[in-house]
């Protein structure tokens, strides 16, 4: 469980489109086997300690006559930022996918005491 104390609680949002795939005829519509994408997000304003970053697929285009096979995680997160990461596998086939994703952390405010 993430719990605050006395601190502000920041929360901030966004969409990150992971790919494109099917114009181009890019790996993730042509290719088979385990691949992956990814995509470093930078939070417009820092944490003041790591948060916790919540995924949810807020679009996904994939072919029906295959098996679909997703995992969605987020990868290295800091007060900074972190990585997200769309991994198919097998015959899975993806023409496009974007991600939506909530970060919610402690967050500095004007009345902190700052000793410096």
């Amino acid at each position: 469980m993430l719990c605050f104390s006395h601190t502000a609680v920041g929360i901030q949002q966004g969409t990150e489109l992971m790919f494109s795939a099917f114009e181009d005829g890019g790996p993730m519509w042509t290719g088979a086997g385990a691949r992956e994408e990814r995509r470093a997000v930078a939070f417009s304003t820092p944490f003041r300690d790591q948060p916790l970053v919540h995924l949810g697929l807020s679009m996904w285009d994939i072919a029906g006559d295959t098996n679909q096979r997703v995992e969605v995680g987020a990868e290295g997160v800091s007060a900074e930022g972190f990585t997200i990461v769309f991994a198919t596998w097998g015959d899975t086939r993806v023409a496009r996918v974007r991600v939506s994703w909530l970060a919610i952390g402690a967050a500095g405010h004007p009345d902190d005491f700052d000793p410096d």
